[in-house]
């Protein structure tokens, strides 16, 4: 193909299939530069503080740890805090569970999969994208800290995906906090072998962004701390 730029204004046939493709990938490129400019506005005021807790979606109701999501989510429900799922069942449902005892908004962010989830009964308010990228992109939009209990391949990817935001300072004051012993042993793996001495894959303040607890009461105590200066810097003047 020519890499000539083509004038806008020309008429291309659709026999010409190497200038139709270079039309489709201009469209394209040129939507994704449009939606890219109108994610940079935001609300002057955020009037709801929001946690997004992530969860793995296979946890059934009577595990400890399901039970544990639930009053947790209850718990930061009665501090004033809305709460975002992924919308599906497991831990999920045991969060917008918790939301709902508390008497607070509960959000669900679903995506479509092969293997359809429906929507738990416990989300006030669903949102569905096709992809993960577009779904990903709005728990960033509508979150002001993100919970992650135990999950799978689906929780580390939201996990890491927010995590290398506040890395890279696309995200700043949002606490990204890692709930049990298994991110624990993540962040201390990431930890030996990102920072080996003459090796350095990360620098050690990277290490430090995600705060491991062991329990719900911990991670509750960590976002009411944030929680109280975000109603602090929102309060009205």
């Amino acid at each position: 193909m020519s890499g000539k730029a083509r004038d806008p204004a020309t008429t291309i046939s659709l026999a010409d299939e190497d200038a139709v493709k270079q039309v489709i990938r201009d469209t394209l490129f040129g939507l994704w530069a449009s939606v890219n400019n109108l994610s940079r506005l935001r609300p002057s005021k955020r009037e709801r503080y929001r946690v997004t807790v992530f969860g793995s979606a296979r946890t059934q109701p009577g595990h400890w740890v399901y039970d544990d999501v639930r009053c947790l989510a209850a718990e930061l429900s009665t501090l004033g805090c809305d709460i975002v799922t992924g919308g599906g069942p497991g831990l999920m449902q045991a969060a917008n569970e918790g939301a709902r005892e508390s008497g607070r908004e509960s959000i669900g962010i679903r995506v479509q999969l092969p293997f359809e989830q429906e929507v738990n009964p416990f989300v006030e308010q669903a949102f569905e994208h096709q992809t993960f990228f577009t779904r990903l992109h709005q728990f960033v939009l509508m979150s002001d800290a993100y919970v992650v209990a135990p999950g799978g391949i689906g929780t580390v990817l939201e996990s890491m995906m927010i995590w290398q935001l506040l890395q890279v300072r696309h995200l700043h004051d949002t606490p990204l906090v890692f709930v049990g012993g298994m991110w624990r042993g993540l962040v201390e793996w990431a930890a030996a072998q990102m920072l080996r001495p003459g090796f350095e894959l990360a620098n050690p303040e990277d290490m430090r962004i995600p705060r491991c607890v062991d329990g719900p009461d911990e991670a509750v105590a960590l976002i009411r701390e944030h929680h109280a200066r975000w109603r602090a810097a929102h309060a009205p003047r």
